[in-house]
């Protein structure tokens, strides 16, 4: 799969990781996720590669949960919910803007040592997963897990990790 050169992928990376991960690696394996599935070639995301404190952060802020995690996807596609009419009108020649992926660069990296691989595969595999559950894919059910990853999975297996 070749990345898509009209999706809109904006990557961030906090300084203190600025030259740990390349950012046209990180757009690569996005646009990578978002082109395995039927999608207007036109959506984009945001992808942010921050520390342990913003992630536990938005983790209690958004789910309650006062502890680091790994990823977090903030759909803005859902962002109306059952109020269509406070969403923004989109223009037809502007990209489809489906949220944002939080990754959380020191844990990415424990998680990386504890499983024996290599830290762009667990980047590779938190990119994915992300923009996964902004496509609409979830893991709270054993046959929605199923589905999530193996899709995943899929993905991964052409993401180059050199």
């Amino acid at each position: 799969m070749e990345a898509t050169s009209s999706r809109d992928i904006d990557v961030q990376v906090f300084s203190a990781y600025a030259g740990r991960v390349s950012k046209s690696w990180l757009r690569m394996v996005a646009s990578q996720a978002l082109g395995s599935e039927d999608r207007d070639e036109s959506s984009g995301v945001s992808l942010v590669i921050a520390d342990d404190e913003t992630l536990r952060g938005l983790n209690l802020e958004y789910r309650g949960l006062d502890e680091v995690t790994d990823v977090l996807a903030f759909s803005l596609e859902e962002a109306g919910g059952d109020h269509p009419e406070e969403e923004f009108p989109a223009n037809p020649d502007e990209t489809s803007h489906m949220g944002e992926i939080v990754i959380s660069y020191p844990q990415a990296k424990r998680q990386a040592r504890e499983a024996k691989k290599p830290l762009k595969a667990e980047l590779a595999l938190l990119v994915v997963h992300g923009v996964l559950h902004l496509l609409g894919y979830d893991h709270a059910e054993p046959q929605e897990e199923r589905v999530m990853w193996a899709r995943q999975d899929g993905v991964l297996a052409n993401v180059p990790l050199k």
